[in-house]
């Protein structure tokens, strides 16, 4: 049993290696690299990284637009720049982006019909395996109760036992 969980997981590191690879390969690691240069103002930097705090990257999913370094959440980052110069406000600006790529976009969706499955799944699924364990351990417990045995089944033990 030991060597099996050896052996399987030799594999799955080395399955890892194998996928991880072009992707390391891909993006260099150079930690020379020189911070990306600010706007004229600051001011609307700093509201883009508020903005953008709230915002997730649609390429790396688990990752705000503001610490992504994708080339799709650069384009998104100079999007909002457009955004913010134009005038809109912080609200039309999620809302443009909901409108064009939906609620996932957003870190904390609204709740709504549309999103309760994200905001009550968790919950509902907690529920449902809870009920499930309680039904399992309650057929259990039935199964593993002793049976009561019969005069005659006794009679026999005692018989047994004596001899």
């Amino acid at each position: 049993m030991k060597r099996l969980v050896v052996h399987a997981a030799l594999a799955l590191s080395v399955a890892v290696s194998v996928l991880c690879a072009p992707v390391l390969a891909a993006e260099p690691r150079n930690t020379n690299r020189e911070a990306a240069p600010m706007a004229e103002d600051p001011q609307l930097e700093a509201r883009l990284v508020d903005i953008s705090q709230e915002l997730r990257c649609l390429v790396c999913q688990n990752e705000s637009l503001a610490s992504s370094h994708a080339e799709l959440a650069d384009d998104l980052r100079q999007e909002v720049r457009e955004l913010i110069r134009a005038g809109k406000s912080d609200q039309e600006i999620k809302d443009f982006l909901v409108a064009r790529y939906g609620d996932f976009v957003l870190y904390r969706p609204e709740v709504k019909p549309l999103t309760w499955v994200l905001w009550f799944g968790p919950f509902l699924l907690l529920l449902v395996a809870a009920i499930f364990l309680g039904v399992y351990l309650r057929q259990r417990r039935a199964l593993s109760a002793p049976a009561a045995l019969s005069d005659e089944a006794r009679a026999r033990a005692k018989q047994l036992l004596k001899g």
